[in-house]
């Protein structure tokens, strides 16, 4: 199929048929994606220990900080691409992509300047012990090295996303996931590398992904095709990814914050064993969401594309319809957690102080997870129709408003306990604000019908014209 012709099905297939086309692909690729963390810790665990996994626990805040800015620079590019892209604008989506990879490039150089200054300082700020730094070092330097591929990984598949291509997203997460699933025994077991061959796999696999993604745009696969002086920052192009980026940039850095306050107080209260535990906990809890991030995935290009074409109907019918599927998912989650938790355990050991503090774990953190769905979509509608301002509260909510301020205050009454508390009561005030927000905008996209007023699209950004629209205007095109 034609890459432009990819993009106008975003306004004109029949929803379901859409979401599922979409969302499938998103949610295939973000599951094996999330199977390759499994696969990391589960060797880890095996081969190195708990306290490796630990380490690794300690140093993931970073790593989260790395593919935060990677994930809002290409998530508020494909907000804006897919509307520009909806709306005609094609030469300005071209020029939003450009602005995009010169960003990234600005952080990638920074990212691997940093590997060799503060990569020590900043691990023992984020809480690292003596038993626990070595690790993390270990692991956390060939991740900063790789800066590059993980920002240009990352980012890009928001992007191609944002032009309908969803199975060559999928593509892109999935190359990554199997190439470093294989490289985990090679360099962790046989090469006798422990952590750091765990980082190595990595790092390999998303330099191989990044490869065929160039591959992708430079032999005129996707309907961008960027001019070189699309690549000269533009201050207000600039702005607009951010602004809109900024929410997946805050509940990303927002996460490394709450893993620093979990870290530390399950030191405080536990020790480096309870860290390593949750370490486990936390990568399951990872992997549930993945599918409820796919329809989100599947979602945001459709709501973005066809508010930008201005079909609100179809817009109003994507919102239900999403909102529907993650809820199904949020059930299967929570009765996982409650019936069936030792399964996930004794995935990653045998040890049975391991598991029973982990089993205890997962039941209190999931004791709300039916609630998780509606979060996890209502905040990214908002990033797709570009209205920053809700998204980012949203976003903030759970883990900046609730969790991390529960996490410091609960285990001085309850201990460890307290700490997984603080999960289910984050949950069901995210919900309870992520329902007041739905409320008060549902004309926008909840009970539309075709008599309706919508407020417009954001303000049009007048940006500089490229060397390719300066060009036509010349010819009088």
């Amino acid at each position: 199929m034609d890459q432009k012709e990819q993009s106008r099905r975003l306004g004109t297939e029949p929803i379901p048929k859409l979401l599922r086309d979409m969302s499938i692909p998103a949610m295939v690729g973000v599951f094996v994606m999330g199977l390759y963390n499994l696969v990391d810790t589960i060797f880890i665990s095996w081969f190195v220990g708990v306290e490796g996994v630990a380490g690794v626990t300690i140093a993931f805040p970073v790593m989260l900080i790395i593919m935060a800015v990677a994930a809002a620079v290409g998530i508020g590019g494909a907000s804006v691409i897919s509307r520009r892209l909806g709306e005609g604008r094609g030469n300005e989506a071209n020029q939003v992509f450009g602005n995009i990879l010169t960003l990234i490039i600005i952080f990638s150089v920074i990212g691997f300047i940093g590997a060799f200054t503060i990569l020590e300082p900043v691990l023992l700020l984020f809480g690292a012990t003596p038993v626990t730094l070595g690790y993390a070092t270990e692991y956390l330097f060939p991740i900063m090295l790789g800066t590059i591929f993980f920002s240009f990984a990352f980012a890009t598949n928001s992007i191609i996303r944002s032009e309908g291509n969803a199975r060559f997203a999928m593509m892109t997460m999935i190359i990554p996931s199997v190439i470093n699933i294989l490289l985990d025994p090679v360099f962790i077991i046989w090469l006798d590398m422990g952590v750091q061959g765990a980082a190595i796999a990595t790092v390999i696999a998303q330099a191989s992904v990044s490869i065929v993604t160039i591959q992708y745009f430079v032999k005129g696969k996707s309907s961008l095709t960027p001019a070189l002086a699309d690549f000269r920052l533009n201050f207000r192009v600039v702005k607009e990814v951010i602004v809109i980026g900024m929410p997946a940039l805050v509940r990303q850095v927002a996460g490394s914050v709450m893993m620093i306050a979990i870290n530390a107080m399950l030191i405080r209260f536990g020790g480096d064993f309870y860290v390593g535990v949750f370490g486990i906990v936390q990568r399951i809890a990872m992997f549930t969401l993945m599918p409820m991030l796919g329809v989100l995935q599947g979602m945001q290009p459709i709501v973005g594309y066809n508010y930008g074409a201005k079909q609100y109907d179809r817009l109003k019918e994507t919102v239900w319809l999403g909102l529907k599927v993650v809820t199904v998912f949020s059930i299967g989650v929570f009765l996982l957690a409650m019936f069936v938790p030792h399964w996930f355990m004794r995935i990653f050991t045998t040890d049975p102080a391991t598991i029973a503090v982990g089993v205890e774990g997962i039941r209190i953190i999931f004791a709300a997870a039916i609630l998780i769905g509606v979060q996890v979509v209502s905040g990214g509608i908002y990033q797709a129709l570009g209205m920053a301002r809700p998204a980012l509260i949203l976003s903030m909510a759970r883990q900046v408003l609730f969790l991390i301020p529960l996490v410091l205050i609960l285990p001085h009454y309850f201990g460890v306990t307290g700490v997984w508390l603080a999960f289910p009561i984050a949950d069901v005030l995210a919900f309870a604000l992520s329902m007041f927000y739905l409320y008060r905008d549902r004309r926008i996209f909840l009970i539309r019908t075709k008599g309706d007023d919508l407020p417009p699209p954001p303000p049009r950004q007048s940006i500089q014209p490229s060397v390719r629209q300066k060009s036509a205007a010349s010819q009088g095109v």
